[in-house]
């Protein structure tokens, strides 16, 4: 008897994205990371009330920390409620840390927060080494952009 997988509760979509992150930077390379979180901050994650538009990474003494990510205090949550903008740990390993720090010193280079999700209960964020993009950049991307899109709709008439 075969068995059929179901579906769990705990899949890996994204529960919040940073889609001006591929509108303003070149993404060079992704990363997965755990976030060091406590109890509130995951209730309110699981929500979906987290926002990572404006966060980024720093690098700092060996320790990668998300800043800028704002998590709203969870709804049922007491006097040990966290605070909204706090920095938060990334969990990585050293050799990673290493050459994410190597590549900042590069100019022009930052990291920034993808998106965030769950994966097996765990709140895991997707980081990418960006490029900043120049005006001129950003409207080749939207000429490209609305070219695909007629051509789509050619070929949809077209049928």
């Amino acid at each position: 008897m075969a068995s059929k997988k179901k579906k769990s509760s705990n899949s890996t979509g994204a529960i919040a994205s940073n889609r001006k992150a591929y509108r303003d930077y070149h993404v060079l390379d992704k990363l997965e990371a755990g976030i060091e979180l406590r109890g509130t901050e995951v209730k309110s994650i699981r929500q979906g009330h987290v926002r990572i538009d404006e966060a980024y990474v720093d690098i700092d003494n060996a320790q990668a920390q998300l800043l800028q990510m704002t998590i709203q205090p969870y709804d049922h949550g007491n006097v040990f409620n966290h605070e909204p903008t706090r920095p938060r740990r990334l969990l990585l390993h050293k050799r990673e840390l290493t050459r994410l720090q190597s590549n900042i010193q590069q100019k022009g280079l930052t990291l920034i927060p993808l998106k965030v999700y769950l994966t097996r209960g765990k709140v895991k964020v997707e980081i990418a080494i960006c490029k900043g993009k120049d005006t001129v950049d950003k409207r080749d991307t939207l000429k490209k952009k609305t070219a695909d899109m007629e051509a789509r709709r050619a070929m949809r008439h077209a049928r």
